[in-house]
């Protein structure tokens, strides 16, 4: 059994992402046209329409000079994004303004505004190239970069960070962890990047070895989810402890504590209004892997 993927946040967009356009200077002109869409934001924060949709305006509406990422065809129109002066690297919890739009979107809107945050965020950052130092430029639609100095001419691509988040499982209980960052009461997956070097497997063991302690098996895949704080692809696993004695890194977890599957089934159940801890907001995979252990 896997999580539902069309049911997780940022995932399942409509828009085709016609890649085979990207490449075709001529085809991406035309798509210019008066009849394409420029998904509206607020720097990278999405802006609303009516019905709590995302809000859609022409090319025109876009800055003097923007650089435009190509988001895909949206019925035979093209639509795109403008690039923000300023790109953004801090935690989602700071997007207060965006939060508050995610939490009213459905779930195409979110994984189209998810798409295109984390793409124009990249090309907010990444106005340089990082060989010579040398400007770059929009490339393949918004899909690259190239560098500008010709003894360089070094090709930059949209980045995506792995992150392992896993379930870890002892005698039919579940490990979960909280950072001090999270709301008081709040308990989440523990998760980490995966290393240079490193299967997934090889990250979900290490992680769970430095922030809890443990020793863990039997790693597999649930489910994964695109995050775009700023671009992180969540690939969520569970995996077994042959114990339970915790040797916590309190600079990584504030704490850390099993839970049984009554107290997990509670706080799915009532959210904010458990008493035995609070879940991730359904936003998060973490909170769908926590409903997948309760019904595998």
């Amino acid at each position: 059994m896997s999580c539902c993927s069309a049911a997780i946040a940022f995932a399942g967009s409509g828009l085709d992402r016609a890649d085979h356009i990207r490449s075709d200077p001529e085809r991406l002109a035309a798509l210019m046209s008066p009849q394409a869409s420029l998904l509206l934001m607020d720097g990278l924060a999405p802006e609303l329409g009516e019905d709590n949709r995302l809000a859609w305006g022409r090319l025109s509406d876009a800055p003097e000079d923007a650089e435009l990422v190509f988001l895909g065809l949206r019925h035979g129109f093209g639509c795109f994004a403008a690039v923000p002066l300023k790109g953004d690297t801090s935690p989602a919890y700071a997007h207060r303004k965006s939060w508050l739009a995610i939490a009213a979107m459905n779930g195409e809107d979110m994984a189209i505004y998810g798409c295109a945050r984390s793409l124009v965020d990249w090309h907010a950052r990444h106005r340089f190239c990082a060989k010579c130092g040398a400007p770059s430029v929009l490339a393949k639609g918004g899909w690259q970069r190239n560098c500008v100095n010709e003894n360089c001419a070094a090709e930059h691509f949209p980045r995506v960070d792995p992150v392992t988040i896993m379930l870890v499982e002892h005698e039919g209980k579940l490990l979960l962890g909280r950072q001090s960052r999270f709301p008081p009461g709040s308990f989440s997956a523990l998760a980490g990047f995966v290393e240079p070097g490193e299967a997934i497997e090889e990250a979900v063991a290490r992680e769970v070895h430095e922030e809890a302690g443990l020793k863990v098996r039997d790693v597999t895949y649930i489910s994964s989810q695109p995050w775009p704080f700023p671009s992180q692809l969540m690939i969520g696993c569970h995996a077994y402890a042959d114990s339970a004695a915790l040797i916590i890194d309190r600079t990584e977890l504030d704490d850390a504590r099993w839970f049984t599957r009554d107290e997990v089934a509670e706080a799915i159940e009532k959210g904010r209004e458990s008493t035995s801890f609070f879940p991730p907001p359904p936003q998060a995979i973490a909170y769908h892997m926590l409903q997948w252990w309760l019904e595998k």
